[in-house]
């Protein structure tokens, strides 16, 4: 009797194991000889917060070697060469407002510019303008379009070009000028960059819940658990100006205004690599005494990972996670040699199918697991008893 019964517990243990566990399904598809697979939030949310009982096993069970390949990318300046102007006319024509400038002392080279700056002792005005360039002061040519602003102590004076710029002279020309701003100064600056690597930025639409109690909103995200998280955007259509804070950020300012013809907007809560542990972040927008803002849609920006592994025969692989949240993560060999491995090509995979989707909801598997051990050992603490006094 006592065999049979430490038999059924064993069996017991085993499916509630077998029922924590997830699967992903990926296809082997491509020509090369290594392939790369983005991991889900799915995958995320379920797996341990370190990534370490992820296992892919080829089409026989075998365990296929892999390694992490968490991508980042510095970018720093190693030089910003500066160049003073000088303004050498402003007019007015067709209700268009118009200032040139021209590099101070023009060097007898190509000058390289990647954004320009102003300052100014203007306040309170928010400008739509339009960038010219010229060799000659004579034949200009459209450089883009952006916009200036300075309000409530925020302000926007600088632009960056969209590409390197090589002009000499500049003009910008706005729509009206009824706050008769001027600049005290305009610079080129030249932004020389070093690049390395890059960081695999990924967007979701998660699903939210809206409440309102004693005066603030409270924004309720699913579906982040263990992502390193960027940034979350609030898509709305309302004109605002409220504190928002988070379970990593005392407060920060949100603002969507519109003024005439301008519009500035900071709707972005940046997290900072910060990672939600928890199945629902929560959001709380100060409202005051004013109506809650609407709230069309959530905006999710994270930092993935990728596995890389090495196919083989197999038409199919399968990412295993979620069973063992003690498991130290596996450390292969290829992980010693991934550098040239990432420096060569290679085939981006997809999951097609991920279990932990399936279903409008998940069941409690840890909790049922809990209840079975706790059941098993009933039975025995009994059938020992029993036997004790027999």
């Amino acid at each position: 009797m006592l065999k049979k019964i430490i038999s059924v517990a064993f069996l017991l243990t085993l499916i509630c194991s077998y029922a924590l566990a997830h699967t992903a399904i990926i296809e082997n598809e491509g020509e090369n000889r290594y392939k790369a697979v983005r991991l889900t939030p799915e995958i995320y949310n379920n797996a341990n917060c370190d990534l370490s009982d992820i296992l892919i096993k080829d089409e026989h069970g075998e365990n296929v070697p892999y390694f992490i390949n968490s991508g980042n990318q510095t970018k720093y300046a190693t030089d910003r060469p500066t160049y003073p102007m000088i303004l050498i006319n402003s007019y007015t024509k067709d209700n268009y407002f118009y200032f040139d400038y021209k590099v101070k002392n023009i060097p007898n080279m190509d000058i390289a510019a990647t954004s320009i700056e102003m300052t100014t002792m203007s306040t309170g005005f928010a400008k739509n303008i339009e960038i010219y360039g010229s060799y000659d002061n004579i034949n200009w040519e459209f450089v883009q379009r952006d916009a200036l602003y300075s309000i409530d102590g925020k302000s926007k004076l600088d632009i960056e070009f969209t590409k390197t710029q090589k002009y000499t002279h500049y003009r910008f020309k706005l729509g009206n000028n009824l706050e008769k701003i001027s600049f005290s100064s305009v610079t080129l600056i030249c932004n020389y960059f070093t690049r390395e690597k890059i960081y695999f930025v990924e967007s979701i639409t998660p699903d939210f819940s809206v409440e309102e109690k004693d005066k603030i909103t409270y924004i309720n995200i699913k579906g982040l658990k263990n992502l390193r998280l960027g940034e979350v955007i609030i898509d709305t259509d309302s004109m605002f100006k409220r504190n928002v804070s988070t379970p990593f950020l005392t407060s920060k300012e949100l603002y969507n205004l519109s003024f005439k013809d301008a519009e500035y907007t900071d709707t972005a809560i940046p997290f900072n690599w910060r990672i939600s542990k928890d199945d629902i972040l929560v959001l709380k927008i100060n409202n005051g005494d004013d109506k809650p803002i609407n709230i069309k849609g959530i905006i999710v920006r994270y930092y993935a990972d990728e596995l890389v592994f090495e196919g083989g025969k197999s038409k199919k692989y399968a990412i295993h996670f979620g069973a063992d949240g003690a498991k130290i993560a596996p450390v292969y060999d290829i992980e010693r040699y991934k550098n040239e491995i990432l420096k060569g090509k290679i085939d981006r995979l997809d999951i097609i199918l991920d279990k932990t989707t399936k279903g409008p909801e998940q069941y409690n598997y840890k909790m049922i697991f809990n209840v079975v051990v706790v059941i098993v050992a009933a039975v025995l603490g009994l059938l020992i008893l029993t036997r004790l006094r027999k």
